[in-house]
C-alpha cells in the first residue's frame, strides 16, 4: 500500500480551525488535496483569510459550539454547501480555569462552559457525522483529546481534563458500534503546546515549568500534530480505529 497521504476528493469539517492546531491541520489537509470547512466562532476575517490559502473550494463556516442549536446549524450548513462530509476532525476547545476554592456559581458557569464546548459539542457532531456517514457508506472521526484525560490536570483545569476523558470514551464507543459500518474513530492526545490558548498558562507557571514536564528539548507545535490527523483519515491507519495517539514530548506514555 503506497504511503502518499492523498485527500483529494474528501471534504473535511475542521473545528476551531483559524487558530493553534485546528488552523495546522486545516493547513495538512488541504496541502493533501481536502476541501476544508474552516469553523470558526469569532475570528472572520482570519477565517477567510485562511480559506483563500487553503484553496481547494475551502470555505469558513460559524457556529458558537457552547449552543447546540448552533452545533446541528454548522454541520447542516457545511452538507448544504459540499454535499457531502466525508470526515470530521472535533479540535475546538477552551480551558477556563477555576478551582474547588473558587465561588460555586463561578464553577458550575466553567465547568457548564467547558462541557458544552469541548464534550457537549462534539458528541453532537459527532452523531451528526454518524448519521450522515450511514448514508453516504462510511467515513472517519478524529477528535482531540489531551494528555490531561490520562494523567489529569492541575487543581484548576479539573473540568478540562474531565471533558477530554469523556472524548476519549465518546472515540472509543463510536469505534466499537460502528465499526462494521465502515466508520473509523481516532482520539489524538497532544500534550503541552504552544498555542495562543496555552499562553495563560505559560505566562501562570512560566516556560521552564512547562519544559521541565517534557522529554524534548523544545514545546511541541500544531505543526507536530498535524501530520499524524492527516494519516489518520487517509485510511491508512484504519485497523488503528479506537486508538489514541500520544503527542506529547514524552510528558505522559499511557
Amino acid at each position: 500500500m503506497s504511503m502518499k497521504i492523498d485527500l483529494s476528493n474528501q471534504n473535511i469539517l475542521v473545528t476551531g480551525a483559524t487558530r493553534g492546531i485546528g488552523r495546522a491541520i486545516a493547513e495538512q489537509l488541504a496541502e493533501a488535496g481536502a476541501r476544508v470547512a474552516v469553523h470558526y466562532h469569532q475570528s472572520r476575517e482570519t477565517a477567510e483569510q485562511l480559506v483563500n490559502k487553503l484553496e481547494n473550494g475551502s470555505l469558513p463556516f460559524q457556529a458558537d459550539l457552547s449552543e447546540a442549536e448552533e452545533v446541528l446549524q454548522l454541520f447542516r450548513e457545511v452538507v448544504d454547501k459540499f454535499g457531502r462530509i466525508d470526515a470530521l476532525v472535533n479540535n475546538a476547545g477552551i480551558a477556563i480555569s477555576a478551582d474547588v476554592e473558587s465561588d460555586d456559581k463561578a464553577f458550575i458557569h466553567s465547568w457548564s462552559k467547558t462541557m458544552s464546548v469541548n464534550l457537549h459539542a462534539t458528541g453532537l457532531l459527532s452523531k451528526k457525522a454518524i448519521n450522515h456517514f450511514q448514508e453516504t457508506g462510511g467515513g472517519r472521526i478524529v477528535s482531540i483529546s489531551s494528555r490531561a484525560a490520562f494523567r489529569g490536570d492541575t487543581s484548576d483545569f479539573l473540568a478540562y481534563a474531565a471533558s477530554k476523558g469523556g472524548v476519549v470514551a465518546l472515540t472509543r464507543s463510536i469505534a466499537r458500534a460502528y465499526g462494521k459500518q465502515n466508520i473509523k474513530a481516532f482520539t489524538v492526545a497532544p500534550g503541552f503546546t504552544r498555542t495562543d490558548m496555552a499562553e495563560d498558562f505559560i505566562e501562570k507557571y512560566g516556560e521552564e515549568y512547562v519544559k521541565n514536564d517534557i522529554a524534548l528539548a523544545s514545546l511541541t507545535q500544531p505543526q507536530d500534530i498535524a501530520p499524524t490527523v492527516a494519516f489518520l483519515l487517509s485510511g491508512l491507519a484504519d485497523h488503528a480505529t479506537g486508538a489514541t495517539i500520544d503527542i506529547n514530548a514524552g510528558s505522559y506514555v499511557h
